[in-house]
């Protein structure tokens, strides 16, 4: 097992330092989408990584994840600025750093409070669908900057509609420089060449986009020259990033001068809302990769980030999240300890140091292409084939609060999503008093046997009680889950059980689940929801 503190980078530098310069080279690309994307200056993203690699990581209570900014608050933060802005990028801008350092208050609070549990309230299915309604919005909101026009503000299902209106429009250099680099980020993960497979693809990505931004003399391109665009879908003033001089040029502060307005706690409760629920979901993630079986103190994790981002808020940055893609490359790259995460930011820093105009050569088309493909992972037909074999009542979950997100906002989805849940459980049986309170009670066998007997239902909603029972349990007991006089068990806390279970027998205990041969599962899936057999 590896060291911590100074004693783990003593012992392993010489790996978290090569896994921590790998994940800098992907990190880069998708700071930068992310930024533009959530309309923010670019150095913005590259600001917070800087905050999530030399801050969060010393903080945090992860082991191998890497924070930063991520495609998932593109939307919350993108929404935030158009509307406390009311128009004006800047003010919109600012205010939006307001509301994130409130966030982080807010993440320091609930950390504190052990809120890293409450995450158990909202069912991973409706968590999902808001992902997947994050993932089609951004692909809608960024395919027309992949063909160089801007895309048309407003609501977005209008906005979906008016895609083919866009894409009429195609600038064909910005269009070709687009479809080459998405091609890149689908096809090169398939090549199985020893050196080349090393190559992460995103840079590739930056590399080319540059190469044909040169070719295609972009710096002085006119499309009024050869084109007759709209006014409302002309991007400008041009197709490559643009940054300050230097690095302290970037560094904008807060106004708090909408602190009454609806619209910024709105913005603040989205923020905490979904960069909460999704670093909760990827560090639980990551910590199944972990190859050391090591776990995450989710609650230390989420005031860490609280920290970060209250700092990133007060600076100009993004706010900070536990990252999938780039935590699983860590991860994979032979990380050990949670320097590596210190290294990207180090990394990162130094490069915006010396290189800065370098940074100005890339394409936002090239950009663009990153946030696409990182869109349709988020809402590939693939998540939604996993809903579907978990039966039809999480798909149709799944479905409805994906078009309630996109029909109004996020929070406004997540809450429809619950609802239909609890619609759903109440259509299956369950009283409305046991849809807030579960009946279980604790049996001891010996000093180590510990036997919870679940009675009437467990559900998303009733189940913290008893899971704040259980992860109170000490190591190396025999821990016995009894469904056998349960009435409904569903597919939320079926997941929660399977990983407790995981964890404690990694932890060195032992762990049973009894009375799944008296439930009916809804689907043949493992942690299908199942009912008592009549």
């Amino acid at each position: 097992m590896p060291k911590t503190g100074l004693d783990g980078l003593t012992e392993n530098w010489r790996f978290d330092i090569v896994s921590g310069f790998l994940v800098f080279l992907i990190a880069l690309p998708l700071c930068l989408g992310v930024a533009n994307a959530s309309g923010f200056p670019a150095m913005s993203g590259v600001i917070s990584a800087i905050i999530g690699g030399l801050l969060v990581s010393r903080i945090n209570g992860t082991h191998v994840t890497v924070t930063g900014p991520a495609a998932g608050l593109i939307v919350v933060i993108l929404t935030a600025v158009q509307s406390l802005g009311q128009g004006n990028a800047m003010v919109g801008y600012r205010c939006t750093l307001a509301a994130i350092l409130i966030s982080g208050l807010l993440q320091i609070a609930l950390g504190s409070y052990k809120a890293g549990r409450l995450s158990a309230f909202f069912p991973s299915t409706v968590i999902h669908g808001m992902l997947a309604a994050i993932g089609i919005i951004i692909i809608a909101k960024q395919i027309p900057l992949m063909v160089g026009v801007q895309p048309l503000p407003g609501p977005v299902l209008p906005g979906i509609a008016q895609i083919p209106h866009e894409l009429a429009y195609f600038i064909p250099q910005i269009a070709f420089i687009g479809l080459a680099s998405l091609g890149i980020l689908i096809f090169w993960p398939k090549i199985n060449h020893p050196w080349l497979k090393k190559i992460p693809a995103p840079i590739l990505v930056i590399v080319v986009g540059m190469a044909l931004g040169v070719f295609f003399d972009l710096d002085h391109l006119k499309v009024e020259q050869d084109f007759i665009l709209p006014k409302d879908l002309v991007l400008g003033p041009g197709f490559l990033v643009e940054i300050p001089n230097s690095l302290l040029d970037n560094i904008f502060f807060p106004d708090f001068s909408k602190m009454g307005s609806i619209a910024f706690w709105e913005a603040v409760v989205a923020i905490t809302l979904v960069g909460s629920l999704e670093t909760l979901l990827v560090a639980s993630a990551v910590d199944k990769l972990d190859p050391y079986k090591r776990y995450s103190d989710l609650n230390r994790d989420l005031q860490a980030l609280g920290v970060g981002n209250a700092v990133s808020g007060l600076i100009g940055g993004l706010p900070i999240i536990v990252e999938i893609l780039r935590s699983s490359t860590n991860v994979n790259s032979g990380a050990k300890t949670s320097w590596s995460s210190f290294f990207h930011g180090a990394f990162m820093l130094l490069f915006v140091m010396l290189f800065p105009h370098v940074i100005d050569r890339i394409p936002l088309a090239s950009l663009a292409s990153l946030l696409v493909y990182t869109g349709y992972r988020l809402a590939s037909p693939k998540t939604f084939a996993e809903r579907m074999i978990l039966g039809w009542a999480q798909l149709l979950i799944f479905v409805i609060t994906i078009i309630a997100v996109l029909m109004t906002n996020i929070l406004a989805g997540v809450l429809i999503g619950i609802i239909a849940k609890l619609l759903i459980h109440w259509m299956r049986g369950v009283s409305p008093k046991n849809m807030l309170q579960i009946s279980y009670h604790v049996d001891h066998k010996d000093a180590d046997t510990w036997i919870f007997r679940i009675k009437g239902s467990a559900i998303f909603s009733n189940f913290i009680s008893l899971k704040t029972e259980v992860s109170e349990v000490p190591d190396g007991k025999t821990v016995i889950f009894d469904l056998s006089d349960a009435y409904l068990i569903d597919h939320t806390v079926m997941e929660l059980i399977d990983h407790f279970r995981q964890n404690y027998i990694d932890r060195g205990g032992k762990c049973e689940i009894e009375g799944l041969d008296k439930q009916v599962p809804f689907s043949e899936h493992v942690l299908a929801a199942r009912r008592r057999r009549v």
